[in-house]
C-alpha cells in the first residue's frame, strides 16, 4: 500500500479495507469476498477519479512532492538507450542535483538534463533533494554547447524546489550560473523540449525550461518561488503555504491558460505515483510529438521560435 497524502484519507480507509477482506481471504479459503471486493473498489475507484478532478492548488503540490512520484532516474530507466553520464563543470567539481547525459530516444541522439530529487534518505543526500549548486548549471551550459556543436535535440527533465540558496552557492555564483543556462537555451540552434514532472520551482526550474517546447504533467507545479517561501514574505507566516499556492497560479491548467506552457500530459487516475510506467510512458508520447513538430525547422528557425515563444509571454494579459 503506497504512502497517502492528508486529503487521501477517505480513499486509504476503502482501500485498507479492501487489503483486509483479502488478508482475511487468504487465512480463510472458504470465504467469498469477491462481490464485497469488486463493491468497495468500485467506490474507491469512483472516490479517487471525484477526488482528483477537484485537486486545489496547495493539494497539486502535494501530488507534485509525493515520495512515489517517478524521479528524473525513473524515467531514464523507460524513456532511453545507451543513457551515458556526463559529470563536471570543468571548473568546479560535480553536482548530483542535476544529471546530463547523451543518449538515445526512441533511436534518436539527444542531450538530457534533469534535476533528481533522490527517493531515500542516502540518495536525497547524495542528490542534495534535487537543489543544484551553481557548478550543476555551468554543467548544464557545457552539455548545451556539446547539443549545439553535434545537433543534438535536448530533453529537459525538471523536478526542483528551487536551486540551492545556501552561502557556499551564493559564494561561488549562483545567480550568474541560473542566467546563464537561460540564455544557452535561449541561444540553442536544436530544438529544445522541457517537461515539468514534479515541481519546477523558480530560477532552479527555468535555467534548464526555457525550450521550444514546454509540457506539465497534469498534477505538477511551476513557480517563480515555493508557496511557503512565497507565503514567509507575504505574510511572515509559512502556514498560509495554501493562501499563496492558490494565488501564484502555479497549476499547470492556469499555466496553459496563460501561454506559460504549451501542453498538459494527462495524469493516471489518482496521480502519477499510483501507476509510474503509464505515466512516463505518456511523457515519452509527448515529447516525440514536440520533436516531430520542430523536425522540420531549420537552426536559426529553431532558435528564433523559442526567443518569440518567451517574449510572447504576457503581452495580451493587459488587454
Amino acid at each position: 500500500m503506497h504512502a497517502y497524502l492528508d486529503f487521501e484519507r477517505p480513499i486509504a480507509e476503502l482501500e485498507g479495507k479492501i487489503v483486509e477482506l483479502r488478508q482475511l481471504a487468504s487465512a480463510d479459503p472458504t470465504m467469498q469476498i469477491d462481490a464485497d471486493v469488486a463493491r468497495l473498489q468500485a467506490k474507491a475507484d469512483a472516490l479517487v477519479k471525484d477526488t482528483y478532478a477537484r485537486l486545489t492548488p496547495w493539494q497539486k503540490v502535494q501530488v507534485a512532492r509525493h515520495p512515489a512520484r517517478p524521479h528524473f532516474t525513473d524515467y531514464v530507466k523507460s524513456m532511453f538507450d545507451e543513457f551515458t553520464p556526463l559529470a563536471g563543470d570543468r571548473a568546479f567539481g560535480e553536482d548530483s542535483a542535476i544529471i546530463t547525459a547523451i543518449a538515445r530516444f526512441r533511436g534518436q541522439a539527444v542531450a538530457v538534463v534533469g534535476q533528481e530529487k533522490g527517493n531515500d534518505t542516502k540518495s536525497r543526500l547524495k542528490h542534495n533533494f534535487g537543489m543544484a549548486m551553481p557548478e550543476g548549471y555551468r554543467k548544464v551550459q557545457r552539455v548545451f554547447k556539446m547539443a549545439d556543436r553535434f545537433g543534438l535535440p535536448v530533453i529537459s527533465l525538471v523536478d526542483t524546489s528551487g536551486a540551492f540558496s545556501g552561502v557556499a552557492a551564493e559564494d561561488r555564483g549562483q545567480a550568474e550560473a541560473i542566467a546563464r543556462s537561460i540564455e544557452s537555451c535561449l541561444n540553442l540552434r536544436v530544438p529544445m523540449i522541457a517537461t515539468i514532472i514534479g515541481e519546477g520551482g523558480s530560477g532552479g526550474a527555468i535555467a534548464i525550461a526555457a525550450a521550444n517546447k514546454v509540457y506539465m504533467l497534469e498534477n505538477s507545479v511551476y513557480s517563480v518561488i515555493a508557496p511557503e517561501g512565497c507565503a514567509s514574505i507575504l505574510w511572515r507566516n509559512a502556514a498560509k503555504a495554501q493562501d499563496a499556492a492558490a494565488s501564484l497560479r502555479i497549476t499547470a491548467q492556469d499555466l496553459v491558460s496563460l501561454g506559460i506552457i504549451d501542453g498538459i500530459i494527462p495524469e493516471p487516475m489518482g496521480g502519477a505515483h499510483r501507476a509510474p510506467e503509464e505515466a512516463i510512458g505518456a511523457v515519452s508520447e509527448q515529447i516525440a510529438r514536440g520533436l516531430a513538430e520542430l523536425s522540420h525547422m531549420s537552426a536559426d528557425e529553431v532558435r528564433r521560435q523559442r526567443r518569440e515563444k518567451f517574449l510572447a509571454i504576457g503581452r495580451d494579459l493587459g488587454k
